[in-house]
Protein backbone atom coordinates (compact mmCIF):
# COMPACT_ATOMS: atom_id res chain seq x y z
CA UNK A 1 0.00 0.00 0.00
CA UNK A 2 2.44 2.21 0.95
CA UNK A 3 4.50 1.64 -2.30
CA UNK A 4 1.10 2.54 -4.21
CA UNK A 5 1.46 5.72 -2.34
CA UNK A 6 4.66 6.78 -3.49
CA UNK A 7 4.31 5.48 -7.23
CA UNK A 8 0.89 8.04 -7.45
CA UNK A 9 3.38 10.79 -5.91
CA UNK A 10 5.82 10.12 -8.50
CA UNK A 11 3.32 10.01 -11.24
CA UNK A 12 1.89 13.07 -9.77
CA UNK A 13 5.57 14.60 -10.11
CA UNK A 14 5.50 13.96 -13.97
CA UNK A 15 2.56 15.31 -14.76
CA UNK A 16 2.90 18.62 -12.72
CA UNK A 17 6.54 18.94 -14.87
CA UNK A 18 4.52 18.03 -18.10
CA UNK A 19 2.04 20.71 -17.35
CA UNK A 20 5.20 22.76 -16.75
CA UNK A 21 6.47 22.46 -19.70
CA UNK A 22 3.94 22.89 -21.78
CA UNK A 23 2.99 26.44 -20.24
CA UNK A 24 6.39 27.31 -20.81
CA UNK A 25 6.63 26.36 -24.27
CA UNK A 26 3.37 28.47 -24.71
CA UNK A 27 4.79 31.52 -23.26
CA UNK A 28 7.83 31.13 -25.23
CA UNK A 29 5.78 31.28 -28.28
CA UNK A 30 4.10 34.36 -27.05
CA UNK A 31 8.02 35.87 -26.62
CA UNK A 32 9.15 34.77 -30.38
CA UNK A 33 5.70 36.17 -31.84
CA UNK A 34 6.47 35.78 -36.11
CA UNK A 35 7.08 32.78 -37.58
CA UNK A 36 10.99 33.33 -38.01
CA UNK A 37 11.28 31.53 -41.23
CA UNK A 38 8.03 34.24 -42.93
CA UNK A 39 9.76 36.20 -45.81
CA UNK A 40 11.87 33.58 -46.87
CA UNK A 41 12.70 32.94 -50.67
CA UNK A 42 10.19 29.85 -51.77
CA UNK A 43 11.88 26.92 -53.87
CA UNK A 44 11.46 28.08 -57.19
CA UNK A 45 11.65 24.37 -58.72
CA UNK A 46 14.74 25.08 -61.62
CA UNK A 47 17.57 22.55 -61.59
CA UNK A 48 20.31 21.75 -64.07
CA UNK A 49 20.57 18.32 -65.37
CA UNK A 50 23.60 16.25 -64.45
CA UNK A 51 23.91 16.32 -68.14
CA UNK A 52 26.79 18.18 -69.63
CA UNK A 53 25.75 20.72 -72.46
CA UNK A 54 25.55 19.39 -76.21
CA UNK A 55 28.05 20.43 -77.37
CA UNK A 56 30.23 20.10 -74.23
CA UNK A 57 33.19 22.31 -76.13
CA UNK A 58 31.67 24.77 -77.84
CA UNK A 59 32.89 28.02 -79.50
CA UNK A 60 31.81 31.97 -79.00
CA UNK A 61 29.07 33.11 -81.20
CA UNK A 62 28.13 28.69 -81.13
CA UNK A 63 24.77 27.42 -79.99
CA UNK A 64 24.45 25.05 -77.55
CA UNK A 65 22.08 23.00 -75.84
CA UNK A 66 21.33 23.57 -71.65
CA UNK A 67 19.81 21.03 -69.90
CA UNK A 68 17.85 22.72 -67.30
CA UNK A 69 14.05 22.27 -66.06
CA UNK A 70 11.71 24.85 -64.53
CA UNK A 71 12.28 27.67 -66.29
CA UNK A 72 9.86 27.74 -68.56
CA UNK A 73 7.16 29.22 -66.00
CA UNK A 74 9.91 32.60 -65.56
CA UNK A 75 10.46 32.85 -69.48
CA UNK A 76 9.57 36.62 -68.83
CA UNK A 77 12.06 37.01 -65.47
CA UNK A 78 15.57 35.16 -65.86
CA UNK A 79 18.88 35.71 -67.36
CA UNK A 80 21.26 32.74 -68.42
CA UNK A 81 24.84 33.42 -68.23
CA UNK A 82 27.98 31.68 -69.03
CA UNK A 83 30.88 31.90 -66.78
CA UNK A 84 28.97 35.43 -65.55
CA UNK A 85 28.65 36.72 -69.00
CA UNK A 86 24.99 37.23 -70.45
CA UNK A 87 23.75 34.66 -73.20
CA UNK A 88 21.24 35.30 -75.61
CA UNK A 89 18.52 32.16 -75.29
CA UNK A 90 16.87 31.53 -78.64
CA UNK A 91 14.45 28.76 -77.44
CA UNK A 92 13.56 27.60 -74.39
CA UNK A 93 11.29 24.37 -73.57
CA UNK A 94 10.46 22.72 -70.19
CA UNK A 95 13.68 21.14 -70.14
CA UNK A 96 16.23 22.39 -72.27
CA UNK A 97 17.43 26.34 -73.24
CA UNK A 98 18.93 26.79 -76.84
CA UNK A 99 21.41 30.00 -75.90
CA UNK A 100 24.20 31.29 -78.43
CA UNK A 101 27.64 31.39 -76.53
CA UNK A 102 28.33 35.24 -75.91
CA UNK A 103 31.39 36.31 -78.28
CA UNK A 104 33.52 37.63 -74.85
CA UNK A 105 32.70 33.77 -73.17
CA UNK A 106 35.46 31.81 -71.57
CA UNK A 107 35.28 28.79 -70.13
CA UNK A 108 33.49 27.97 -66.77
CA UNK A 109 30.15 27.66 -65.24
CA UNK A 110 26.61 28.03 -66.54
CA UNK A 111 24.12 29.76 -64.23
CA UNK A 112 20.52 31.27 -64.34
CA UNK A 113 19.35 33.91 -62.22
CA UNK A 114 15.24 35.01 -61.89
CA UNK A 115 14.13 36.27 -58.56
CA UNK A 116 16.74 37.31 -56.81
CA UNK A 117 18.28 33.67 -57.08
CA UNK A 118 21.06 31.91 -58.50
CA UNK A 119 21.30 28.37 -59.76
CA UNK A 120 24.18 26.84 -60.82
CA UNK A 121 24.96 24.43 -63.47
CA UNK A 122 27.92 22.74 -65.36
CA UNK A 123 30.81 23.87 -66.86
CA UNK A 124 31.06 25.08 -70.28
CA UNK A 125 34.07 24.56 -72.15
CA UNK A 126 34.68 27.71 -74.30
CA UNK A 127 37.05 26.37 -77.34
CA UNK A 128 39.66 29.30 -78.73
CA UNK A 129 43.18 29.44 -79.84
CA UNK A 130 44.52 29.02 -76.32
CA UNK A 131 44.37 25.53 -74.70
CA UNK A 132 46.46 23.79 -72.29
CA UNK A 133 48.74 21.60 -74.13
CA UNK A 134 47.98 17.43 -72.71
CA UNK A 135 51.63 16.27 -74.28
CA UNK A 136 53.05 18.05 -71.35
CA UNK A 137 52.74 15.93 -68.51
CA UNK A 138 54.49 16.04 -64.78
CA UNK A 139 52.77 16.20 -61.36
CA UNK A 140 54.84 19.22 -61.06
CA UNK A 141 56.18 20.54 -57.83
CA UNK A 142 55.09 20.05 -54.37
CA UNK A 143 56.70 20.62 -50.50
CA UNK A 144 57.03 17.49 -48.35
CA UNK A 145 56.62 18.20 -44.83
CA UNK A 146 57.15 16.15 -41.98
CA UNK A 147 54.06 14.70 -41.39
CA UNK A 148 53.79 13.99 -44.86
CA UNK A 149 51.66 16.70 -46.77
CA UNK A 150 52.51 17.75 -50.02
CA UNK A 151 51.51 21.61 -50.36
CA UNK A 152 52.14 23.98 -53.25
CA UNK A 153 55.90 24.95 -53.90
CA UNK A 154 56.66 27.44 -56.56
CA UNK A 155 59.37 26.79 -59.29
CA UNK A 156 60.59 30.12 -60.04
CA UNK A 157 63.09 29.61 -62.61
CA UNK A 158 63.00 27.33 -65.74
CA UNK A 159 66.18 27.08 -67.96
CA UNK A 160 66.98 25.36 -71.47
CA UNK A 161 69.24 23.35 -71.59
CA UNK A 162 71.42 22.10 -74.76
CA UNK A 163 70.32 18.59 -75.19
CA UNK A 164 66.27 20.03 -75.45
CA UNK A 165 65.89 19.28 -71.59
CA UNK A 166 65.30 21.83 -68.73
CA UNK A 167 66.38 22.34 -65.30
CA UNK A 168 63.58 23.77 -63.26
CA UNK A 169 64.41 25.70 -59.51
CA UNK A 170 62.14 26.50 -56.73
CA UNK A 171 60.91 26.02 -53.42
CA UNK A 172 60.10 22.22 -53.54
CA UNK A 173 61.33 19.46 -52.28
CA UNK A 174 58.99 16.62 -54.61
CA UNK A 175 58.85 17.22 -58.01
CA UNK A 176 57.30 14.68 -60.17
CA UNK A 177 56.20 13.08 -56.82
CA UNK A 178 60.36 11.74 -57.13
CA UNK A 179 60.73 12.89 -53.24
CA UNK A 180 62.29 10.14 -51.42
CA UNK A 181 62.94 10.51 -47.98
CA UNK A 182 66.72 9.43 -48.73
CA UNK A 183 66.73 11.32 -51.55
CA UNK A 184 64.35 14.29 -51.89
CA UNK A 185 64.11 16.90 -54.83
CA UNK A 186 65.82 19.58 -53.09
CA UNK A 187 64.40 22.76 -55.21
CA UNK A 188 66.05 21.57 -58.30
CA UNK A 189 65.21 18.89 -60.91
CA UNK A 190 65.75 18.09 -64.92
CA UNK A 191 62.72 17.47 -67.01
CA UNK A 192 62.53 16.36 -70.71
CA UNK A 193 60.45 18.40 -73.48
CA UNK A 194 57.49 17.08 -72.69
CA UNK A 195 57.58 18.05 -68.77
CA UNK A 196 58.71 14.30 -67.99
CA UNK A 197 61.40 14.31 -64.72
CA UNK A 198 64.84 12.59 -65.76
CA UNK A 199 65.87 10.73 -63.00
CA UNK A 200 70.15 10.09 -63.07
CA UNK A 201 71.22 6.87 -64.60
CA UNK A 202 72.98 4.74 -62.43
CA UNK A 203 77.11 4.47 -62.77
CA UNK A 204 76.91 6.81 -65.60
CA UNK A 205 79.01 9.60 -64.74
CA UNK A 206 77.41 11.89 -67.77
CA UNK A 207 73.74 11.33 -66.14
CA UNK A 208 72.48 14.95 -64.17
CA UNK A 209 72.31 13.85 -60.59
CA UNK A 210 71.55 16.17 -57.73
CA UNK A 211 71.51 13.94 -55.13
CA UNK A 212 69.53 15.78 -51.73
CA UNK A 213 69.84 18.68 -54.14
CA UNK A 214 70.21 22.52 -52.38
CA UNK A 215 68.52 22.78 -48.32
CA UNK A 216 66.65 25.84 -49.05
CA UNK A 217 64.98 27.94 -51.94
CA UNK A 218 66.70 28.62 -55.35
CA UNK A 219 65.55 31.38 -57.24
CA UNK A 220 67.91 31.20 -60.74
CA UNK A 221 69.38 28.41 -62.28
CA UNK A 222 71.90 30.31 -64.88
CA UNK A 223 74.07 28.08 -67.57
CA UNK A 224 77.61 29.58 -67.98
CA UNK A 225 78.12 29.56 -71.60
CA UNK A 226 81.94 30.86 -72.29
CA UNK A 227 84.97 30.66 -70.55
CA UNK A 228 86.86 27.51 -69.22
CA UNK A 229 83.44 26.65 -67.28
CA UNK A 230 81.37 26.92 -69.70
CA UNK A 231 78.60 24.51 -69.71
CA UNK A 232 78.19 24.41 -66.15
CA UNK A 233 75.75 26.00 -64.07
CA UNK A 234 75.04 29.05 -61.53
CA UNK A 235 72.37 28.20 -58.93
CA UNK A 236 71.28 31.34 -56.53
CA UNK A 237 68.72 31.82 -53.85
CA UNK A 238 68.88 30.81 -50.65
CA UNK A 239 70.32 27.86 -48.98
CA UNK A 240 73.78 26.57 -47.07
CA UNK A 241 74.49 23.13 -48.71
CA UNK A 242 74.14 21.21 -51.81
CA UNK A 243 73.80 17.46 -51.66
CA UNK A 244 75.19 17.47 -48.14
CA UNK A 245 75.53 14.09 -46.58
CA UNK A 246 77.06 15.79 -43.33
CA UNK A 247 73.77 17.37 -41.36
CA UNK A 248 75.31 20.21 -40.26
CA UNK A 249 77.76 21.27 -42.81
CA UNK A 250 76.53 24.53 -44.14
CA UNK A 251 79.63 26.16 -46.58
CA UNK A 252 77.56 28.08 -49.40
CA UNK A 253 75.99 31.05 -48.74
CA UNK A 254 72.74 31.21 -51.35
CA UNK A 255 74.95 30.77 -54.46
CA UNK A 256 76.72 28.51 -55.86
CA UNK A 257 78.28 26.19 -59.22
CA UNK A 258 77.24 22.55 -60.43
CA UNK A 259 79.03 20.51 -62.91
CA UNK A 260 77.45 19.69 -66.39
CA UNK A 261 76.57 16.33 -64.60
CA UNK A 262 74.44 18.02 -61.40
CA UNK A 263 77.34 17.81 -59.20
CA UNK A 264 78.45 20.73 -56.78
CA UNK A 265 82.02 22.01 -58.19
CA UNK A 266 84.38 21.41 -55.67
CA UNK A 267 88.03 21.12 -54.78
CA UNK A 268 90.34 19.89 -52.18
CA UNK A 269 91.96 22.12 -50.08
CA UNK A 270 94.87 21.56 -46.90
CA UNK A 271 92.75 23.46 -43.75
CA UNK A 272 94.54 24.34 -40.57
CA UNK A 273 94.03 20.65 -38.23
CA UNK A 274 94.09 21.10 -34.11
CA UNK A 275 93.87 17.03 -33.82
CA UNK A 276 96.95 16.70 -35.73
CA UNK A 277 95.90 12.39 -34.98
CA UNK A 278 93.19 12.64 -36.96
CA UNK A 279 94.66 12.90 -40.20
CA UNK A 280 91.37 12.99 -42.25
CA UNK A 281 90.97 16.61 -41.06
CA UNK A 282 94.28 17.85 -42.76
CA UNK A 283 92.59 18.49 -45.78
CA UNK A 284 88.45 19.24 -46.50
CA UNK A 285 86.15 19.07 -50.05
CA UNK A 286 85.13 22.68 -50.50
CA UNK A 287 82.79 24.82 -52.90
CA UNK A 288 85.10 25.68 -56.37
CA UNK A 289 83.27 28.97 -56.15
CA UNK A 290 84.20 30.75 -52.95
CA UNK A 291 81.59 33.60 -52.16
CA UNK A 292 77.61 34.59 -51.28
CA UNK A 293 75.89 36.25 -49.06
CA UNK A 294 74.10 36.84 -45.79
CA UNK A 295 70.52 36.78 -47.40
CA UNK A 296 68.80 35.27 -50.36
CA UNK A 297 69.42 36.51 -54.17
CA UNK A 298 66.42 37.57 -56.39
CA UNK A 299 68.22 37.17 -59.47
CA UNK A 300 71.37 36.50 -60.65
CA UNK A 301 73.27 37.43 -64.26
CA UNK A 302 75.80 36.75 -66.32
CA UNK A 303 77.72 39.23 -68.34
CA UNK A 304 81.10 38.47 -69.62
CA UNK A 305 83.42 37.07 -66.76
CA UNK A 306 81.44 38.65 -64.27
CA UNK A 307 78.45 37.34 -62.16
CA UNK A 308 76.15 40.02 -61.06
CA UNK A 309 73.57 39.34 -57.89
CA UNK A 310 70.31 41.35 -56.99
CA UNK A 311 68.40 40.77 -53.97
CA UNK A 312 67.32 40.89 -50.16
CA UNK A 313 71.05 41.18 -48.25
CA UNK A 314 73.41 43.22 -46.59
CA UNK A 315 76.92 41.26 -46.79
CA UNK A 316 78.78 39.60 -49.09
CA UNK A 317 80.29 36.86 -47.39
CA UNK A 318 83.77 34.56 -48.56
CA UNK A 319 85.27 31.70 -46.25
CA UNK A 320 89.12 32.41 -45.81
CA UNK A 321 90.23 29.00 -45.75
CA UNK A 322 93.83 29.48 -44.36
CA UNK A 323 92.95 30.07 -41.13
CA UNK A 324 89.99 27.66 -41.27
CA UNK A 325 89.52 24.34 -39.33
CA UNK A 326 88.16 21.59 -41.12
CA UNK A 327 84.90 22.51 -38.47
CA UNK A 328 85.04 25.76 -38.43
CA UNK A 329 85.63 28.37 -41.35
CA UNK A 330 86.84 31.85 -41.03
CA UNK A 331 84.58 34.29 -42.76
CA UNK A 332 85.75 37.20 -44.63
CA UNK A 333 82.45 39.92 -44.66
CA UNK A 334 81.95 42.97 -47.03
CA UNK A 335 79.11 45.48 -46.69
CA UNK A 336 77.42 44.73 -49.86
CA UNK A 337 73.85 46.46 -50.01
CA UNK A 338 71.01 44.47 -52.36
CA UNK A 339 73.77 44.15 -55.24
CA UNK A 340 77.30 42.45 -56.06
CA UNK A 341 79.68 41.68 -58.75
CA UNK A 342 81.51 38.10 -58.20
CA UNK A 343 84.08 37.11 -60.56
CA UNK A 344 84.08 34.25 -62.67
CA UNK A 345 86.20 32.16 -65.02
CA UNK A 346 89.66 33.40 -63.22
CA UNK A 347 92.76 32.69 -64.21
CA UNK A 348 93.92 31.28 -60.67
CA UNK A 349 90.62 29.05 -59.74
CA UNK A 350 91.14 30.60 -55.85
CA UNK A 351 89.60 33.90 -57.36
CA UNK A 352 86.56 31.86 -58.42
CA UNK A 353 83.94 33.56 -56.60
CA UNK A 354 85.69 36.57 -55.29
CA UNK A 355 84.27 40.24 -55.12
CA UNK A 356 84.73 42.25 -58.01
CA UNK A 357 85.21 45.99 -56.37
CA UNK A 358 84.84 47.82 -59.32
CA UNK A 359 80.94 47.11 -59.05
CA UNK A 360 78.66 49.18 -56.43
CA UNK A 361 81.57 49.38 -53.73
CA UNK A 362 82.84 52.89 -52.42
CA UNK A 363 87.19 52.08 -51.83
CA UNK A 364 87.30 55.12 -49.36
CA UNK A 365 84.38 53.89 -47.38
CA UNK A 366 85.41 49.83 -48.02
CA UNK A 367 81.38 49.11 -48.51
CA UNK A 368 78.95 50.05 -50.78
CA UNK A 369 76.58 52.08 -51.01
CA UNK A 370 73.11 52.58 -49.58
CA UNK A 371 71.35 50.83 -52.04
CA UNK A 372 67.78 51.16 -52.26
CA UNK A 373 65.42 52.19 -49.52
CA UNK A 374 63.05 48.83 -50.03
CA UNK A 375 62.67 45.75 -51.45
CA UNK A 376 64.26 44.55 -54.76
CA UNK A 377 61.30 42.63 -56.38
CA UNK A 378 62.66 41.37 -60.23
CA UNK A 379 65.47 42.65 -62.05
CA UNK A 380 66.85 41.56 -65.51
CA UNK A 381 69.87 42.78 -67.56
CA UNK A 382 69.85 44.41 -70.94
CA UNK A 383 72.04 43.07 -73.94
CA UNK A 384 74.53 45.92 -72.82
CA UNK A 385 75.26 44.39 -69.61
CA UNK A 386 73.32 46.86 -67.56
CA UNK A 387 70.45 45.94 -64.80
CA UNK A 388 67.18 47.28 -64.77
CA UNK A 389 65.81 46.85 -60.72
CA UNK A 390 62.08 46.99 -60.08
CA UNK A 391 60.58 46.85 -56.87
CA UNK A 392 59.44 48.69 -53.26
CA UNK A 393 61.98 51.25 -53.07
CA UNK A 394 61.80 55.21 -53.89
CA UNK A 395 65.48 56.19 -54.06
CA UNK A 396 68.48 54.04 -55.03
CA UNK A 397 71.98 55.47 -53.33
CA UNK A 398 70.28 58.32 -52.35
CA UNK A 399 68.76 59.42 -55.54
CA UNK A 400 64.94 59.81 -56.58
CA UNK A 401 64.26 56.16 -58.20
CA UNK A 402 60.27 55.16 -58.10
CA UNK A 403 60.52 51.93 -58.04
CA UNK A 404 62.78 50.78 -60.85
CA UNK A 405 66.22 52.01 -61.43
CA UNK A 406 68.93 51.25 -63.99
CA UNK A 407 72.18 50.31 -63.14
CA UNK A 408 75.39 50.85 -64.91
CA UNK A 409 78.08 48.68 -65.22
CA UNK A 410 80.14 50.08 -61.96
CA UNK A 411 77.04 49.75 -59.89
CA UNK A 412 76.11 53.48 -59.78
CA UNK A 413 72.24 54.99 -61.22
CA UNK A 414 72.20 55.36 -65.23
CA UNK A 415 70.83 58.73 -64.83
CA UNK A 416 69.95 58.78 -68.72
CA UNK A 417 67.48 56.08 -68.14
CA UNK A 418 63.95 57.89 -69.33
CA UNK A 419 61.45 56.67 -66.56
CA UNK A 420 60.59 60.10 -64.71
CA UNK A 421 58.55 60.13 -62.14
CA UNK A 422 58.15 56.17 -62.27
CA UNK A 423 55.13 54.23 -60.72
CA UNK A 424 53.14 55.47 -58.30
CA UNK A 425 53.59 52.06 -56.36
CA UNK A 426 55.19 48.37 -56.03
CA UNK A 427 56.10 46.56 -59.23
CA UNK A 428 56.21 43.36 -58.53
CA UNK A 429 57.62 42.21 -62.21
CA UNK A 430 59.94 43.26 -64.87
CA UNK A 431 60.42 40.76 -68.27
CA UNK A 432 62.37 41.68 -71.68
CA UNK A 433 61.93 40.30 -74.71
CA UNK A 434 65.08 40.31 -76.97
CA UNK A 435 63.03 39.89 -80.33
CA UNK A 436 60.47 42.73 -79.63
CA UNK A 437 62.86 45.25 -77.94
CA UNK A 438 60.06 46.08 -74.73
CA UNK A 439 60.44 45.84 -70.94
CA UNK A 440 57.15 44.82 -69.86
CA UNK A 441 56.71 45.58 -65.94
CA UNK A 442 53.59 44.71 -64.01
CA UNK A 443 52.51 45.64 -60.23
CA UNK A 444 50.11 47.08 -57.75
CA UNK A 445 50.99 50.93 -59.27
CA UNK A 446 47.92 53.09 -60.89
CA UNK A 447 50.11 55.56 -63.24
CA UNK A 448 53.67 55.38 -64.39
CA UNK A 449 55.70 58.54 -65.65
CA UNK A 450 52.40 60.52 -65.03
CA UNK A 451 50.39 58.45 -67.19
CA UNK A 452 47.27 55.99 -66.14
CA UNK A 453 48.82 52.31 -66.48
CA UNK A 454 46.85 50.38 -63.80
CA UNK A 455 49.29 47.79 -63.20
CA UNK A 456 50.58 47.61 -66.89
CA UNK A 457 53.21 49.20 -69.02
CA UNK A 458 55.40 48.40 -71.85
CA UNK A 459 58.67 50.04 -71.83
CA UNK A 460 61.34 51.06 -74.69
CA UNK A 461 65.06 49.90 -73.70
CA UNK A 462 65.44 53.69 -73.28
CA UNK A 463 63.17 53.45 -70.32
CA UNK A 464 60.32 55.46 -72.00
CA UNK A 465 56.73 54.48 -72.19
CA UNK A 466 56.02 52.81 -75.77
CA UNK A 467 52.89 55.24 -76.70
CA UNK A 468 50.80 52.94 -78.42
CA UNK A 469 50.27 50.73 -75.43
CA UNK A 470 47.72 51.23 -73.63
CA UNK A 471 46.43 49.15 -70.62
CA UNK A 472 42.83 49.19 -69.64
CA UNK A 473 41.09 48.90 -66.38
CA UNK A 474 41.28 45.81 -64.15
CA UNK A 475 38.73 45.27 -61.49
CA UNK A 476 39.09 43.29 -58.11
CA UNK A 477 42.68 42.61 -58.06
CA UNK A 478 45.96 43.46 -59.33
CA UNK A 479 48.24 42.11 -62.18
CA UNK A 480 51.59 40.82 -60.92
CA UNK A 481 53.16 39.56 -64.49
CA UNK A 482 53.39 40.32 -67.79
CA UNK A 483 55.22 38.77 -70.29
CA UNK A 484 55.65 39.85 -74.25
CA UNK A 485 55.50 36.80 -76.75
CA UNK A 486 57.42 37.04 -80.24
CA UNK A 487 54.44 37.44 -82.03
CA UNK A 488 53.94 41.18 -80.03
CA UNK A 489 51.20 39.24 -77.63
CA UNK A 490 51.05 39.58 -73.87
CA UNK A 491 50.57 37.21 -71.17
CA UNK A 492 49.08 39.18 -68.63
CA UNK A 493 48.53 37.44 -64.87
CA UNK A 494 47.35 38.28 -61.76
CA UNK A 495 44.14 38.27 -59.31
CA UNK A 496 41.84 40.35 -61.19
CA UNK A 497 38.44 39.26 -62.48
CA UNK A 498 37.83 41.41 -65.69
CA UNK A 499 39.26 43.65 -67.95
CA UNK A 500 37.86 46.37 -69.37
CA UNK A 501 34.28 45.30 -67.88
CA UNK A 502 34.98 41.66 -69.72
CA UNK A 503 35.36 38.40 -67.54
CA UNK A 504 39.41 37.70 -66.97
CA UNK A 505 40.20 35.49 -64.08
CA UNK A 506 43.86 35.81 -63.62
CA UNK A 507 44.91 35.38 -66.90
CA UNK A 508 44.44 37.16 -70.23
CA UNK A 509 46.42 37.17 -73.64
CA UNK A 510 46.42 40.75 -74.76
CA UNK A 511 47.58 42.54 -78.16
CA UNK A 512 50.74 44.56 -78.16
CA UNK A 513 48.05 48.06 -78.08
CA UNK A 514 46.76 46.46 -74.81
CA UNK A 515 43.38 45.23 -76.42
CA UNK A 516 42.20 42.45 -75.50
CA UNK A 517 43.71 39.19 -78.37
CA UNK A 518 40.32 38.26 -80.08
CA UNK A 519 40.31 34.41 -79.96
CA UNK A 520 43.38 34.18 -77.16
CA UNK A 521 40.88 34.78 -74.17
CA UNK A 522 39.09 31.40 -73.89
CA UNK A 523 40.32 29.76 -70.80
CA UNK A 524 38.66 29.98 -67.55
CA UNK A 525 39.81 30.39 -63.87
CA UNK A 526 43.64 30.83 -63.09
CA UNK A 527 44.97 31.25 -59.51
CA UNK A 528 48.22 31.72 -58.55
CA UNK A 529 51.32 33.81 -60.16
CA UNK A 530 53.43 33.15 -62.90
CA UNK A 531 57.23 33.58 -62.22
CA UNK A 532 58.66 33.14 -65.60
CA UNK A 533 57.78 32.17 -69.57
CA UNK A 534 59.67 30.24 -72.11
CA UNK A 535 58.40 30.44 -75.65
CA UNK A 536 59.16 27.70 -78.20
CA UNK A 537 57.50 26.65 -81.57
CA UNK A 538 55.65 23.60 -82.59
CA UNK A 539 54.93 23.78 -86.80
CA UNK A 540 52.47 26.68 -87.21
CA UNK A 541 51.47 26.69 -83.52
CA UNK A 542 52.89 28.77 -80.15
CA UNK A 543 53.92 26.80 -77.12
CA UNK A 544 54.50 28.38 -74.35
CA UNK A 545 55.72 27.05 -70.89
CA UNK A 546 54.84 28.72 -67.47
CA UNK A 547 56.70 28.18 -63.71
CA UNK A 548 55.35 29.86 -60.71
CA UNK A 549 53.33 29.32 -57.83
CA UNK A 550 50.16 28.13 -60.26
CA UNK A 551 47.56 26.36 -58.34
CA UNK A 552 44.99 26.45 -61.11
CA UNK A 553 44.43 27.27 -64.83
CA UNK A 554 41.40 27.01 -66.88
CA UNK A 555 39.61 25.51 -64.32
CA UNK A 556 41.85 22.63 -63.46
CA UNK A 557 44.61 21.77 -61.39
CA UNK A 558 48.06 22.24 -61.16
CA UNK A 559 51.15 22.36 -59.27
CA UNK A 560 53.40 25.42 -60.47
CA UNK A 561 53.73 24.09 -64.00
CA UNK A 562 52.08 23.57 -67.38
CA UNK A 563 52.36 24.50 -70.56
CA UNK A 564 49.64 25.99 -73.42
CA UNK A 565 49.45 25.75 -77.12
CA UNK A 566 48.60 29.19 -78.81
CA UNK A 567 47.42 28.55 -81.97
CA UNK A 568 48.38 31.07 -84.68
Amino acid sequence: MFNNYKNRIHLNHILVLLIALVIYSCKKGDVIGEDPYAGGKQPLGIKFDNTLPDPALATQGSEVTVFVRGVKKFENDYKLYVNEIEAKVLKLTDTTALIVVPDNASTGGLSIVTKEQTFFGPVLKIEGKVSIDESFQTNGASYRDNNSNNNNAAINDITALANGNFFVGGSFNNFDNRWTEKIPNGGIAQIDLNGSYVAPVTNDASSVNFGKGANGVLTNVTRLTNGVHSGKYIISGIFSSFNSTRPNRFNINSITRLNSNGTLDSTIIDVINPTPNDLKKNRDTVPTFNGGVDGFIRKSFVFGNRLYIVGGFNNYVRRFYERSTYDTKVLDVVRMNQMACLKINEANPVDEGSLDLTFHYNSATKQSPIAGNGNINDAIQQPDGKLILVGAFTTFNGLPANHIVRINLDGSVDQSFSVGKGADDDITSITYNATTNKIMVAGLFKNFNNSSKQGVAMLELDGSLTPTFNFGTVTTGIPNFAGQLNSGKIIVSGSFKTYNGVIRQGFMIINADGSLAAGYNNTGQFVGSIHKMIETTSGTNTKVTLVGLISRFDNRTFRSILRITLKN
